[in-house]
């Protein structure tokens, strides 16, 4: 039996009309389901931590919302058991989505959810914050220290930001609200430490993101295997001591492109300790982490078996 937890507010209201479009797809097909709404913050990962509770029994739980409701199941679900979840994008464009091979048409994502041929083991990603590990949280998609997080921050707390979603301009806003950030912006010296032997320093540090696993461009042909990912995460420093610089790397961060920029580099590794002057913002797949100054960031292999959209 399917479980759907699903985000209603999410992609201003988008959420529920794909939801309405699945229940009237599982009453034709006569298929038994439970669907639980999320009203408030955190919802999501209270609803899939108690679906999951039962460690002895198979859950199959579907996701219909944005970045944040996705992370939040991923922080509440236990992987103890034998658990599927599967993902109907309702918010806009972004770095999960990117990881499941979007599609513009609704009822092509919903028929493949319901009518799986394929699933994937996925890796995710978890952020320890402090030196005494006080905080720690899950990520599927995308974590970002600095000018990447501070875009994020300032989107979740714009007055605006409903309006522009409901008129397509989300991508423009993104764009001025990193415009604006890169202004303010003021580079801090800090250094990675890779797998726990390759130390890196900089001294103009301005972003740095962590992302998960490949973007999903194609689906395999029926009898070719589908990729798993590598247990390994990509972690993007921008370090330039000119701010104009940064112009670029900022609008690709923003656009979720991936280029050689002059003044980005990008290590692979499967666990990074990130040590700064000050503290900077940090976000997991668009949700806040505040500001740290010390955090760990390793890669759990594999441990996500998804529903191939």
């Amino acid at each position: 039996m399917y479980q759907f937890i699903v985000n209603p507010s999410a992609g201003t209201g988008k959420g529920y009309r794909i939801w309405k479009r699945l229940e009237k797809q599982l009453e034709n097909e006569g298929r038994e389901y439970r669907v639980f709404f999320t009203e408030n913050r955190g919802d999501a990962a209270e609803i899939a931590r108690a679906l999951t509770a039962d460690k002895n029994e198979p859950k199959t739980i579907i996701i219909v919302g944005g970045e944040g409701t996705y992370n939040e199941v991923l922080n509440g679900v236990s992987f103890k058991g034998m658990v599927t979840l599967g993902y109907v994008p309702a918010g806009f464009r972004n770095a999960l989505s990117r990881r499941s091979r979007p599609h513009s048409k609704v009822r092509v994502q919903c028929r493949r959810v319901l009518h799986p041929q394929y699933y994937e083991l996925l890796d995710y990603g978890v952020v320890t914050c402090g030196e005494d590990e006080i905080f720690n949280r899950r990520f599927a998609g995308r974590c970002g220290v600095g000018l990447d997080a501070a875009v994020c921050h300032n989107l979740l707390c714009c007055p605006v930001r409903s309006q522009m979603n409901r008129l397509h301009m989300a991508g423009m806003l993104k764009v001025v609200l990193a415009l604006k950030q890169l202004a303010l912006a003021r580079p801090v010296r800090g250094h990675l430490l890779l797998d726990g032997v390759r130390k890196v320093e900089f001294n103009y540090i301005y972003f740095i993101t962590i992302r998960m696993g490949q973007e999903k461009k194609k689906r395999p042909r029926r009898g070719q295997e589908v990729p798993e990912d590598s247990g390994k995460m990509t972690v993007y420093v921008a370090n330039s001591s000119l701010k104009r610089r940064m112009f670029g790397p900022v609008l690709d961060v923003i656009a979720g492109v991936r280029k050689k920029e002059r003044g980005v580099r990008s290590f692979e590794c499967s666990e990074v300790a990130v040590h700064l002057e000050r503290p900077l913002a940090v976000h997991v797949d668009g949700e806040s982490c505040m500001c740290q100054q010390d955090m760990q960031i390793r890669c759990i292999p594999r441990k996500i078996r998804m529903i191939s959209a």
